[in-house]
């Protein structure tokens, strides 16, 4: 049991650092609403989960060709550039008044697997995490353990991208409309900065080959 909780901490820690997914979810969340950004959380969670069975499986190193990591971060480039612009574009519309969102949740949730997906860091990311975990439990434990911890690291994950929904959404009925604007402005900026990187990681790779 302890392991199993070692394991969700792990998940919990994991997803804990600011970064696109985390400042995507903050927008949403003040814009849209508990729901839009839980699928947005969740849609990057599948994109985890995708790249630990890729892990499992052997068959992330070929994301880590040259070429295929160049295109991942041209293509996270401009899926974080075009969505910091138009969550800028949003934060006139933004009141603890306003109704939620029309947009449909299968959009937020895309948004969030096909964000998490075109992120070179995330294949690294597990690539060592998950890879050190399937050592660990490979050498000491049987299959079925693996499986355990896997789950356990999910669980993590879905605690934290629960939790994040939970803190956006309540913004809109404790913050004045100016806050909750300045917010939207910073998670904006920050999705274009973190896109920014994305770009001259891509222009350094092109560069050097």
């Amino acid at each position: 049991m302890n392991i199993w909780f070692s394991y969700i901490f792990l998940g919990l820690s994991l997803s804990a650092p600011i970064g696109p997914i985390n400042a995507a979810q903050l927008d949403t969340g003040i814009k849209k609403g508990f729901l839009h950004a839980w699928l947005i959380g969740l849609g990057a969670m599948t994109a985890d989960v995708l790249y630990m069975l890729m892990v499992y499986m052997g068959l992330v190193h070929f994301l880590t060709i040259p070429f295929l990591k160049t295109f991942l971060w041209l293509f996270g480039f401009f899926v974080l550039v075009y969505t910091g612009i138009e969550s800028l574009l949003g934060v006139r519309q933004i009141s603890t008044r306003s109704a939620g969102s029309v947009e449909t949740p299968l959009r937020s949730l895309f948004s969030g697997f096909l964000m998490s997906l075109t992120n070179p860091m995330t294949i690294l990311f597990w690539l060592g995490i998950y890879g050190s975990v399937l050592a660990e439990t490979a050498a000491k434990s049987s299959p079925l353990q693996l499986i355990i911890n896997s789950a356990a690291i999910v669980t993590g994950i879905l605690l934290w991208d629960i939790f994040m929904a939970v803190v956006a959404s309540s913004f809109r009925s404790f913050l004045s409309d100016r806050l909750l604007k300045g917010i939207c402005i910073l998670s904006g900026l920050s999705l274009i900065g973190f896109g920014g990187f994305f770009g001259y990681e891509a222009f350094r790779m092109l560069v050097q080959n």
